[in-house]
């Protein structure tokens, strides 16, 4: 900011935007060249012209008084203006009401009829001067066809011709006029009276006279002159605050002290060989002058635009945009290193804002292209930084480092890695590479392409960079033959391309060599140099790290996925009770601890189990493993669901407190499980939670629901007992279970999850193969963050005549009984040849519940896969398999049973136990 000596504050009046003259730099010129004193400046002034008494006033003062007068011409035009627009207004509410008045008489009722008579003014008179009373206006007059008066406000022009035009009304047209009548000037209205016929056979005119209309509108002229004071008298207080604060602005300088500072200020602001900015609040340049619109190449119209719109440098907009101090700060500007210095202009209470000065530094320009160079270096690295690794596969982290030096570095790019390296195993040099990108400014490049299996020769630059570990440049191919060696007719084919320099540099994590990488350069005429091959070295370092990162998570994920699927079911055994389909998908981001089970039980029944391990990795994955490892064993007790979930749970705490003591993983809490036992002879299914989300069920109509299942803690926590839930599924209902990875994301809740569930289990096919693809098609994200575990099973039911049940008394005499009923329903199974074994086995178990149980006692045989027998009683003692000595009498029945069936065992129920034996079917 330029002040004057004694002016603080002073500023200049050039307003922003309206275009200067452009000045030659220099010094000033004309009379400004030598500058007088003021006494003698004066004096020349006062005789080249005398100053008018108004320029004596300040600033301020003509202001004042140009507003003021410019407020009484405006207020007396606006009053003039109100006043013709009132007479205008009346004069056309008169026309209305006379043609109003006269339509209304003319279409009375008699007044047509009263034309007719000998005497029409005895009676049109009367009722025009009632009518004329009743309507307000000045006169109504009945007239004949010619124009001869039946009816007048003044009885003796009665008789005499109408003043007026009437012809149009004698062809049925309403007449609006104003004229001088008999009564003065006046607004009338002349309408035909007609007969049935549509004759015209009088007319009416009704009018109200010029000084009635003028009255209305003097009426209005008080209120009008009152309201054009009031607003005098506002514009005026307004004009002289504004009047104060110019003053105060301006600090009380006349005219022609303003122009004088204005064209001193001018004068030197445009013609210092420095360029000049002045910045204001929300960073708009207010003045720029003649140098710095030079060196910043700014547009005519940049004042009073935001310095960020004018197309500087993002660095030289944002240090102008900020008003921070800055001393000597060096800003590229195109082909020019600018020297900025900028101070705020608020130090010593002036207004808010920033003034910028540019110095050209002419004797640096020769270091601007080492600058840029530098700085796009600079940029090129912290772009590779950002952008190269940031998903965790090695192909995808090959192709960014192509996509970032194509074609800020080189036109063309190909990486060359080790097969193993795309399989996260460790690279072996004497194997060939794979390119696995090879992306460029054009696809017709004669490289070879994406894909190809490449052996590289010892002479060719590739192959000195695998030996050497070090990055080899060839600036000119032309005059390579170690390179022309790898392929005679390709090489010839790119140099004829236009290819013409190469650098090839190792990617080398430690001390592995993954592969090379090439970078090639077409259409810049400059070869690579030795700077280039120093900055193609880091970028292929940063590379190689993000590469061997992506490596490295690749063998950990195969192995994590190899050991899952090792310890997932590899088929399903074989079973009659469900018809089961199922799918398992690992997460992209790591495999986690999602599995599933199908168990044949006893008595045809089959359990399906499906847990989830929170976490993912190996850790997850062997956890995994244990714990279906022990619902395989707890499920060889045929424990009821909630029995074998309360096992798990104590297993999984015994799990959390050996690996919190050996310090080395971190605890299993957080496991769920589902566990459900469904039985084909009673159709029910028992089912019990861990943490785990409900099952649903799909019924035989297609209606899809979430049973009730009581939800207990996740496994490890201890403390609460788990609860089942029995559910009756008709034949051919599908039950489904899933983990939480199919109905829950970050993008969404499970309730929103369990919804989309619903629906997309409402439109699946109805076998569990169809089911499976439509859930998976509808609720499979692209890249799922967590394991997915479905498993879909369709139930059947063992038909009633392959179940055979008796009641036993307690009398070892039954026992011939129960045979003989053996044998003839084994019979009626066509299954003669397991008679003996079947009566010896049930002899057996019947003879010992007889002996050691208690009542009530049955046997029911079960016609499936297998023979089943089994035996019921109340009592809860079980009976054990043993060696009996050579002296015993006993002790050898269940000893037979095991020797003459597949499997046996006992169960226990809420009323006692079942000991069962399975034979296989001949």
């Amino acid at each position: 900011m330029v002040r004057l000596p004694g002016r603080s504050g002073a500023r200049s009046l050039r307003r922003p935007g309206v275009p200067r003259p452009h000045r030659a730099p220099g010094p000033a010129r004309g009379p400004r060249a030598k500058r007088a004193p003021d006494g003698e400046r004066s004096g020349h002034q006062h005789g080249r012209r005398r100053r008018s008494p108004l320029s004596r006033l300040s600033v301020a003062g003509q202001v004042f008084l140009f507003q003021v007068v410019i407020v009484v011409l405006l207020v007396v035009a606006a009053v003039v203006a109100l006043v013709l627009q009132v007479r205008h207004d009346s004069t056309r509410e008169a026309r209305n009401r006379s043609v109003a008045v006269a339509e209304s008489f003319a279409n009375a009722p008699g007044t047509r009829e009263a034309l007719e008579l000998p005497d029409p003014s005895s009676v049109l008179q009367p009722r025009a001067e009632a009518a004329r009373e009743d309507t307000k206006v000045d006169f109504i007059v009945v007239m004949n066809t010619d124009g001869i008066r039946y009816s007048h406000p003044k009885p003796d022009r009665i008789g005499k011709k109408f003043v007026g035009t009437i012809e149009p009304a004698l062809r049925g047209e309403v007449v609006t006029e104003e004229i001088t009548g008999t009564i003065g000037p006046l607004v009338q209205a002349v309408v035909p009276v007609q007969d049935d016929d549509g004759k015209v056979v009088g007319l009416v005119s009704a009018g109200i006279t010029t000084a009635t209309v003028g009255g209305t509108a003097d009426q209005q002229l008080p209120l009008v002159l009152s309201a054009a004071a009031a607003a005098l008298a506002l514009a005026t207080g307004g004009t002289a605050l504004v009047s104060r604060r110019l003053l105060r602005q301006t600090h009380g300088l006349g005219p022609h002290e303003m122009t004088r500072m204005y064209e001193h200020h001018d004068a030197v602001l445009h013609a210092v060989r420095e360029g000049v900015l002045i910045v204001g609040t929300e960073g708009r340049l207010l003045l720029a002058n003649d140098e710095a619109h030079r060196l910043l190449d700014l547009p005519a119209d940049a004042e009073g635009r935001r310095v960020t719109d004018l197309g500087l440098a993002p660095d030289t907009a944002e240090l102008l945009d900020s008003g921070r101090v800055a001393t000597d700060e060096v800003h590229l500007v195109k082909d020019r290193l600018l020297a900025v210095n900028q101070r705020p202009t608020n130090l010593r209470g002036g207004p808010h804002g920033s003034v910028a000065t540019l110095r050209d530094s002419t004797e640096l320009r020769a270091l601007s292209g080492r600058a840029e160079t530098a700085r796009e270096r600079l940029s090129m690295l912290y772009d590779a930084g950002v952008g190269i690794g940031t998903s965790l596969d090695v192909t995808r982290t090959a192709e960014e480092l192509g996509e970032l030096a194509v074609p800020r570095f080189a036109d063309f790019v190909t990486v060359d890695l080790f097969g193993a390296v795309l399989d996260g195993g460790r690279p072996e040099t004497v194997t060939p590479l794979r390119r696995t990108v090879s992306s460029g400014v054009r696809e017709d490049a004669p490289l070879y392409p994406a894909g190809r299996r490449i052996t590289f020769v010892e002479s060719s630059p590739q192959g000195r960079a695998l030996r050497d570990g070090r990055a080899v440049l060839e600036p000119r191919l032309g005059e390579a033959p170690g390179w022309q060696a790898q392929d005679l007719e390709r090489s010839a084919q790119v140099l004829e391309y236009g290819i013409h320099s190469l650098i090839t540099v190792p990617l080398r994590a430690g001390s592995l060599v993954l592969g090379v990488v090439s970078f090639w350069r077409s259409r810049k005429s400059d070869a690579f140099d030795a700077e280039e091959l120093e900055l193609a070295e880091e970028l292929v370092a940063r590379a190689a790290v993000s590469i061997d990162n992506a490596r490295r998570y690749t063998r950990e994920h195969s192995m994590a996925v190899t050991l899952q699927r090792s310890l997932l079911p590899r088929s399903l055994p074989e079973q009659n009770a469900l018809e089961i389909a199922y799918r398992y998908l690992p997460a992209q981001a790591g495999v986690g601890g999602d599995w599933f089970d199908v168990l044949p039980l006893s008595g045809a029944r089959v359990a399906l189990v499906v847990g989830d391990v929170v976490g993912h990795g190996l850790h997850a994955a062997a956890t995994m493993g244990r714990l279906r490892t022990a619902v395989h064993n707890f499920s060889a007790l045929d424990l009821p669901p909630e029995e074998l979930l309360g096992l798990l749970d104590e297993l999984v705490a015994r799990i959390d407190q050996d690996e919190t003591a050996d310090g080395d993983s971190g605890p299993v809490t957080g496991a769920t499980c589902l566990y459900a036992v469904y039985d084909p002879v009673s159709r029910r299914c028992a089912v019990a939670r861990a943490g785990h989300p409900p099952p649903a069920v799909i019924a035989p109509d297609g209606s899809v629901e979430y049973p009730e299942v009581p939800v207990g803690p996740p496994l490890g926590l201890g403390g609460l007992p788990y609860e089942a839930a029995e559910l009756d599924l008709a034949e051919g209902s599908r039950l489904v279970l899933y983990t939480d990875g199919l109905v829950e994301d970050r993008e969404r809740d499970i309730d929103e999850g369990l919804d989309l569930l619903r629906e997309a289990l409402a439109r699946a096919g109805s076998t569990p193969e169809e089911t499976c693809r439509t859930v998976l098609d509808a609720r499979l994200p692209d890249r799922p963050g967590d394991d997915i575990a479905l498993l879909v099973a369709r139930t059947r039911a063992l038909s009633a005549d392959r179940i055979a049940e008796w009641d036993v008394p307690a009398d070892p005499a039954a026992v011939g009984k129960v045979r003989a009923s053996v044998s003839r329903r084994l019979a009626r199974w066509d299954l003669e040849e397991l008679s003996f074994t079947t009566e010896l086995i049930l002899s057996e178990l019947v003879t010992n519940a007889i002996r050691y149980g208690a009542d009530p006692i049955r046997v029911r045989m079960l016609y499936d896969r297998t023979l089943i027998c089994e035996v019921y009683d109340t009592s809860n003692t079980s009976p054990h398999l043993r060696y009996a000595a050579t002296t015993d009498e006993g002790g050898r029945g269940l000893f037979l049973v095991a020797q003459l069936s597949d499997r046996w065992g006992t169960r226990y129920t809420t009323e006692g136990k079942v000991i069962w034996a399975e034979q296989p079917l001949p």
